[in-house]
């Protein structure tokens, strides 16, 4: 990874770790190499990250990296969790799969628990193009971008399971935050 990719990283993990508190059980899909896990304060034992470009499962103390796709290859000593984070994630998620995928937070998710989501405008993608092509960033996994409408945020994440509690922008307005809460 770059050292622009690790900014926009960093910025993305600064503007969840806000919402995660100490203490918290986090599950972060789409964890990497577990970045975010490591800079939560205090984090509870059994959090888990879960990631399919992980060449194996590891743990790193308060926490595990899990090989796999959410929600399928969260072990089943994983939940509830207080939260669950998804930065950079679902512009690389095919639309067939995202019943499943609020299906399972909901589930995983302990009542009043939260969702952490970051996402970028789809404008991104050609700026990062660019930016790969430049050599400047990495850009993970770009070939798995398809222009996702962040409006359907929202609609994935939709009342009765969860209720938003923030939307905002940030980088420049290309990037998206959104918090969710799981209704009981």
């Amino acid at each position: 990874m770059k050292r622009a990719d690790r900014w926009l990283q960093q910025w993305r993990i600064a503007k969840a770790l806000p919402f995660l508190t100490p203490g918290a059980r986090v599950l972060d899909i789409g964890c990497g190499e577990g970045e975010l896990l490591r800079q939560v304060a205090r984090l509870a034992d059994g959090s888990i990250g879960v990631d399919p470009t992980l060449s194996h499962t590891a743990h790193r103390g308060a926490f595990r990296l899990v090989r796999g796709v959410f929600p399928d290859d969260v072990p089943p000593d994983g939940g509830p969790f207080d939260a669950i984070t998804m930065l950079a994630v679902l512009e690389h998620l095919p639309e067939a799969g995202h019943e499943s995928l609020a299906a399972g937070a909901h589930r995983l998710l302990k009542p009043n628990g939260r969702v952490i989501i970051t996402v970028p405008a789809p404008a991104v993608d050609h700026i990062l193009t660019v930016l790969k092509t430049l050599r400047i960033i990495d850009g993970m996994s770009l070939e798995e971008h398809h222009g996702y409408d962040v409006n359907a945020t929202g609609r994935i994440f939709a009342p009765p399971r969860f209720a938003l509690e923030v939307r905002r922008r940030f980088q420049l307005g290309l990037n998206n935050l959104f918090v969710f809460r799981r209704e009981a």
